[in-house]
């Protein structure tokens, strides 16, 4: 069978940690013996998935606002993000549908250098993520976001993310499933007390650990 050249189809075993430079960050689950977790199977395609619709947001017309809990509140466009430090991330990455898709390259900004932009107060301990996607939003705890490779993120394997993949800019947490990795990233604000985002107020868990299967709340 074959497959377009945008699928990302991997037709071979999936990179290792082992594999990259010493300028990438690697995800510490890669270095894991069993990389699959727990009710989940390897997908060897680029799976598309979203909420709604896919919202059409070029680069010229992205921003990024960053506010809450901050010394310093910032509405970044797309030139002023692409100035900043950039970081390469090693990661796999599991929807909470079942499927992951082990050893992908992301590129962008840490997610530390937005917080030291903005000045986060010590006060603060979780994020809502917003999304261009009609009000969609997901919460963390800020501690899941102070690993190294927690990155605001505009290309995947090389490329540009594409608009069905979150682009122009979308958030990822490796260590969380997906849906925590907000597409078409719009916002992060940061408050002293969780919200539950668009999906976690239907159900889903919290926090969404796939290493213990933190899919729904029982």
């Amino acid at each position: 069978m074959a497959y377009p050249a945008d699928d990302k189809y991997q037709f071979t075993e999936p990179p290792e940690a082992g594999d990259w430079p010493d300028d990438v960050i690697i995800s510490d689950d890669t270095r894991r013996e069993d990389r699959i977790p727990p009710g989940q199977s390897r997908t060897k395609k680029w799976p598309v998935l979203q909420y709604g619709r896919i919202p059409v947001v070029s680069a010229e017309q992205w921003t990024l606002r960053v506010y809450g809990l901050v010394e310093n509140p910032l509405e970044l466009d797309y030139a002023q993000f692409l100035e900043l430090p950039r970081v390469k991330v090693f990661a796999d990455f599991h929807c909470v549908t079942r499927w992951s898709r082990l050893g992908n390259l992301w590129e962008g900004v840490s997610f530390r250098s937005i917080m030291e932009l903005a000045g986060v107060k010590a006060e603060a301990r979780f994020v809502i993520v917003g999304g261009y996607d009609d009000g969609w939003t997901t919460n963390m705890p800020l501690a899941d976001c102070l690993v190294d490779d927690v990155l605001v993120c505009d290309r995947h394997d090389g490329e540009p993310l594409s608009a069905a993949h979150g682009g122009p800019v979308r958030l990822i947490v490796p260590k969380l499933y997906a849906w925590k990795s907000a597409k078409w990233l719009r916002s992060i604000t940061f408050v002293e007390h969780d919200q539950r985002g668009t999906w976690e107020q239907v159900g889903y868990h919290d926090r969404g650990d796939p290493w213990v299967e933190e899919r729904m709340w029982v």
